[in-house]
């Protein structure tokens, strides 16, 4: 490893005792090290008042353009004509994102993941050479409308909104709801089912469309800052030049999830580490009972229990970006990584609460925003249950989901 990398890991991850930051090139490293000063100078100024308020922070949060985290020539160096950077890169960036702030994180994930994803994977080659530079430049929003009021887990076989086609378009109609981004999106992937052969197609919905309308869901305890939005449908008219042609059914989404499952895995790393470090620094700077808070027996073993979390955590998002840069590409991996990252991070967010006090449900320590944000993501992209259920059908070979 080069010292000008090592350097840069040290500075960025000292939690990270395994190394597996090194599997990074020194570009990727250069990438984070920036998304890392953007963030400290940009976004931590107003990251409380914009939780506090559910206001999304734009302006600051697109600053993040500068750094390149999805195009700089930095992440394809003997890559060149690939549109997306290497899934270790990946992982460290949500791992970033996440450690930073959950709805960033989140943000990042709806845009540069899910939609981004269905573009690439759903596209034909005039449909991604149309849409993909301008989402990863940030010249585009986009995002992914999946979800509906009364289907989330089942959304396989529930799926309800509707797609009917007439001549050269078809007409949508439906609800969709927790979609992150709905109201502010430029380009918007809906899914819908056919009426005539029942298949889930995809429909790429711009902004400004007659008959579709998005409100965000207020009062939310979590995620606050995120615009996760409540979007109706009606009588919509997409051309089928925006049809996504290689979504034709849900085995198509499918794979579509594989990637943003395990993305989902990446930023629950990430909420670990960052639960980890914010309590490290306020146990090394709490007096209580003539000492700081570190030097008690009881505070070092929960450190402890939250380092190791954060250390199996960091492997299984290390270990299956490798799997997914080789080629791998495996539902049960993603819902393992899935499932584990986010207990782990739920209970190291717990800890670190508990070992800040009283301050802990204060946004000045960031250990409340990790506390409250874990819950959203310990359900989003999975329930536990459903993650578990995916790695039981693996086991036994026996689907057990209803």
């Amino acid at each position: 490893m080069s010292d000008k990398k090592q350097e840069i890991l040290q500075e960025l991850y000292p939690e990270d005792i395994y190394h597996y930051a090194s599997k990074l090139t020194l570009g990727e490293a250069e990438v984070l090290q920036q998304t890392r000063q953007i963030l400290e100078k940009e976004v931590r100024p107003v990251i409380n008042d914009s939780w506090e308020k559910a206001q999304f922070p734009f302006e600051q949060f697109y600053k993040l353009a500068d750094a390149g985290i999805m195009n700089s020539p930095k992440l394809f160096e003997g890559r060149e004509g690939e549109r997306k950077p290497r899934e270790i890169y990946n992982a460290f960036l949500y791992y970033e994102l996440a450690r930073f702030d959950a709805s960033v994180a989140t943000f990042y994930t709806v845009h540069g993941g899910l939609g981004y994803n269905t573009l690439l994977l759903g596209g034909d080659e005039r449909q991604v050479a149309e849409f993909a530079p301008k989402v990863a430049n940030f010249e585009w929003q986009t995002c992914f409308a999946l979800t509906e009021p009364d289907h989330g887990s089942d959304i396989a076989g529930g799926l309800a909104t509707t797609a009917k086609r007439e001549g050269d378009h078809w007409i949508l109609n439906g609800e969709k709801r927790w979609i992150g981004g709905a109201d502010t999106a430029d380009i918007v992937p809906v899914f819908a089912r056919d009426v005539d052969d029942h298949k889930i197609k995809c429909f790429v919905v711009r902004k400004g469309a007659k008959g579709y309308n998005a409100v965000p869901i207020q009062h939310k305890a979590a995620l606050r800052p995120v615009q996760n939005g409540h979007i109706t449908i009606e009588d919509v008219v997409v051309p089928e030049t925006d049809r996504l042609q290689n979504i034709n059914g849900f085995k198509d989404v499918a794979n579509i999830l594989i990637h943003t499952r395990a993305d989902v895995a990446h930023i629950a790393t990430g909420m670990t580490g960052g639960a980890y470090t914010a309590t490290v620094k306020v146990a090394n700077s709490r007096d209580q009972f003539g000492k700081k808070l570190c030097h008690f027996q009881i505070t070092q073993e929960k450190l402890a229990r939250m380092l190791a979390n954060v250390t199996s955590a960091i492997a299984y998002s290390v270990r299956i970006a490798e799997l997914m840069d080789e080629g791998e590409y495996e539902m049960v991996n993603s819902a393992l990584a899935k499932m584990h990252n986010a207990l782990v991070m739920r209970e190291t967010a717990a800890l670190g609460r508990g070992i800040v006090g009283g301050n802990g449900i204060t946004l000045e320590t960031d250990i409340a925003r990790f506390f409250a944000d874990a819950e959203a993501i310990y359900t989003y992209e999975g329930t536990h249950e459903v993650n578990a259920l995916i790695v039981g059908r693996e086991i036994t070979g026996k689907g057990a989901f209803v």
